[in-house]
């Protein structure tokens, strides 16, 4: 009895702080306060060391290693950079540089990972746009939110996503085929719903000598390069290439994703740039916040109070597509979209449909972090890239564009996977 109890103590208190991202007179992040309360479990039998370590999907680990090792070779070539320095020609026709952000930020976030594309792309949108006398708050929000749509689309596109792709075992092109054509309309979503939130800076009311001022700013920042001279390595950026091109088609071959994208980091690794280098980019916090989950998510499921939820409030609402959605969206709000895919992984398992349950919960979980700034890792990544620039994203400015993104991305998300079965 007295184990139970510190059990549901601690996986209430962890869980807690995870969610808040802190604890009170500590200077802990999440990945500590994972790996410490996933070893106090093991510590008080709540979860066998054994069972502990087994709970830890290595295939999952392996995946997000393979990508940020690869991602890191790109940014190292320059050729983000080049890409988020090239925005800065169209901040003086304001719905085409909207426009560009969220093609840019969705497209490459399928592909490079959501929290990447957002720590490059954030700097630049945010002093582009005060350069070019524009508010920068539109842009700084369709960077998020089109980030967060457009790696819905992918198994590599997020965290939570890799996490889904290894335990549904759904094959690459058909998770892409399924949730692409929701994440694409998604994106235009983004736009239109920030151009309606954000009527003045949209307005096309301007006199002609304002735009033309707005234009020349414009054209200046391009040609001087907000980010200062972008330096490319040519033989890297084709290496990067050839490496993605070839874990592209592994993945449309159908390959194993994890062997298809550890191959492809392994031939980035044989290089003539030091291995230390690309693995200064890779974010082993984020490893070991995955590791310390598993095992807190296992031990989760080992209560009998979680045993209580599932056998009422979750699996009434698994038994509709619009109820696990609405679910899904609540425990990500609550406890962020990584541990609620952990937590929620046994309903998509155990679904009468497992396939389609497992796409519900990846699109859900991934379109519900634009709800608030808070929402999502990508989010806080946009807003402390901007300020760092000396532009302010507001909880309050941020969503009243992220709620109506929210309700109508996941409604078009839940309606399509509903059709297409």
């Amino acid at each position: 009895m007295l184990k139970e109890v510190l059990t549901d103590l601690l996986l209430v208190a962890g869980i807690a702080a995870i969610a808040a991202g802190r604890v009170p007179g500590l200077r802990m992040n999440r990945a500590g306060i994972a790996c410490t309360a996933a070893t106090c479990l093991v510590l008080i039998g709540a979860i066998p060391l054994g069972d502990a370590l087994a709970s830890i999907d290595m295939g999952t680990i392996a995946l997000l290693l393979s990508m940020m090792l690869l991602v890191s070779s790109i940014r190292i070539s320059g050729l983000l950079d080049l890409v988020a320095a090239r925005l800065s020609g169209l901040a003086g026709y304001p719905r085409a540089f909207l426009a560009a952000i969220v093609a840019i930020a969705g497209i490459l976030s399928a592909i490079f990972l959501n929290d990447t594309m957002c720590l490059v792309l954030a700097p630049v949108v945010a002093e582009t746009s005060l350069r070019a006398r524009r508010d920068p708050v539109p842009y700084l929000v369709a960077t998020a939110t089109a980030a967060n749509v457009g790696s819905a689309a992918t198994i590599i596109g997020n965290p939570q996503n890799m996490l889904i792709g290894q335990r549904s075992g759904v094959p690459f092109v058909e998770f892409a085929s399924r949730i692409g054509p929701p994440s694409l309309i998604g994106l235009g979503v983004c736009w239109l719903v920030i151009v309606m939130v954000f009527p003045k800076e949209f307005r096309r009311s301007k006199d002609a000598r304002s735009v033309a001022d707005d234009r020349t700013a414009a054209a200046a920042i391009s040609s001087a390069n907000v980010m200062g001279a972008v330096r490319i390595d040519r033989a890297l950026v084709a290496k990067s290439c050839v490496a993605i091109a070839a874990m592209l088609a592994a993945f449309l071959a159908g390959a194993p994703v994890v062997l298809a994208a550890l191959a492809s980091a392994s031939f980035m690794l044989v290089s003539r740039i030091k291995s230390e280098r690309l693995f200064s980019g890779v974010d082993f916090n984020l490893l070991v916040f995955f590791a310390g989950l598993f095992v807190i998510t296992d031990a989760v499921s080992r209560t009998a109070a979680f045993a209580w939820l599932e056998r009422t409030v979750l699996n009434g609402a698994s038994a509709s597509p619009w109820l696990f959605s609405a679910a899904t969206v609540a425990v990500s709000n609550l406890v962020s979209n990584v541990p609620a895919v952990m937590i929620l992984s046994p309903l998509a398992s155990g679904a009468t449909d497992p396939k389609a349950a497992w796409l519900l919960l990846a699109m859900a979980s991934t379109f519900a972090g634009n709800l608030t700034l808070i929402g999502s890792v990508a989010n806080l990544i946009v807003a402390e890239g901007a300020a760092g620039r000396g532009a302010r994203l507001g909880f309050m400015d941020y969503l009243k564009a992220g709620l109506p993104i929210t309700v109508l991305t996941l409604a078009i998300g839940t309606a399509w996977l509903s059709l297409v079965g």
